[in-house]
């Protein structure tokens, strides 16, 4: 299987201070991938990377074989980022209609009345923005980055602050993406949702990989604990 995103010796330094040293891994075409780590650790930083939003210190971020470039990338790619950004004084249809218009969706408004639907709320679409709760918007914000069928979805704490009802079903709109084809880079504290979902994962500190590979595998390395004991483990020094 190909790869969809390839990082290759990426460094990151803001002034003195490197973020990232000497990082290589890679996301495959249609694999769900879990970029793990406590905030801080540097993930943010790579993705703003791989989507052009930085420049690396050093190093090549690729998305497709190429830099990216939402202008002429053949590969669409959905972000979700962990610090939302809706339109507060619009409607929900309106805002929803606005960005499809923008993907090119051929009934935006369509698209959006059924996400709503899925989603449980079809009674707030002409609400505004702002008068929703921080999980409702989350589900807005989430079905703008789904519309139009990106090819990688870049997910940051997709399900941060919902309910075990709401993260159930926003996990089931991630597997049914995923098996459209979607690859998936899912940057989640839940590792249980890792457990379930991912093929590979890539645990960060401080800047440095300090487990990459397959799940199985990364357990096995550390004696067949959980990805959550080893998450514990590794930010509390005993495995450094």
């Amino acid at each position: 299987m190909s790869n969809i995103v390839e990082v290759k010796n990426f460094r990151m330094q803001f002034g003195r201070k490197t973020v990232i040293s000497d990082l290589s891994f890679n996301v495959k075409k249609g694999e769900i991938f879990g970029f793990l780590g406590a905030n801080g650790c540097g993930k943010t930083t790579t993705v703003r990377a791989l989507l052009g939003f930085y420049t690396p210190t050093s190093g090549e971020l690729l998305v497709d074989g190429k830099r990216f470039d939402p202008e002429s990338a053949k590969v669409t790619v959905g972000y979700l980022p962990e610090e939302r950004g809706l339109y507060r004084k619009e409607s929900v249809i309106d805002t929803m209609m606005y960005f499809g218009e923008m993907k090119g969706l051929e009934n935006p408004r369509e698209w959006s009345l059924k996400y709503l639907e899925r989603v449980g709320l079809s009674d707030k679409a002409n609400e505004r923005i702002e008068k929703l709760s921080g999980g409702q918007q989350q589900k807005v914000q989430l079905g703008v980055t789904i519309m139009g069928g990106p090819k990688l979805l870049i997910l940051d704490e997709p399900t941060k602050g919902f309910d075990p009802m709401n993260r159930r079903l926003l996990m089931e709109i991630i597997e049914e993406l995923h098996k459209k084809g979607a690859a998936i880079i899912l940057i989640t504290h839940y590792m249980e949702e890792v457990e379930k979902l991912c093929d590979r994962a890539l645990l960060l500190k401080d800047g440095v990989a300090r487990a990459y590979g397959k799940i199985a595998d990364i357990k096995k390395e550390f004696g067949g604990k959980s990805l959550e004991q080893i998450f514990v483990d590794v930010y509390g020094g005993e495995n450094e």
